[in-house]
């Protein structure tokens, strides 16, 4: 998996990136087909903002989070991807389970 952390306006300290890694390791857990997880990082006036695209097998998934402090936008954008990726997983197993009955079936 490769992770490629970047800033708008703002300067990636070692700091930021093992937060941010770490908060993504935690949501990927979930799924093991991620290949890729490209993440912003940017300063607009008062508001920090975070977005990351995670690339699995099939699909982008796309996530960004907006608030007054960047830790705990970093914080709201793991809780919305770990979602996300939980949901994209259920729709994956579900779509394996109705091939499996049909074949049952026919």
């Amino acid at each position: 998996m490769n992770i490629n952390i970047t800033g708008h306006h703002l300067e990636v300290t070692p700091a930021i990136h093992d937060y941010v890694t770490g908060k993504l390791d935690r949501v990927i857990r979930h799924f093991d087909h991620v290949t890729a997880v490209h993440v912003i990082l940017s300063v607009e006036k008062l508001r920090q903002k975070a977005e990351v695209t995670v690339h699995v097998r099939g699909k982008d998934i796309f996530v960004e989070a907006q608030d007054e402090n960047l830790y705990a936008s970093i914080d709201a954008l793991a809780d919305k991807l770990d979602r996300q990726v939980l949901k994209h997983k259920e729709k994956k197993a579900e779509h394996a389970h109705e091939a499996l009955k049909r074949q049952v079936v026919e």
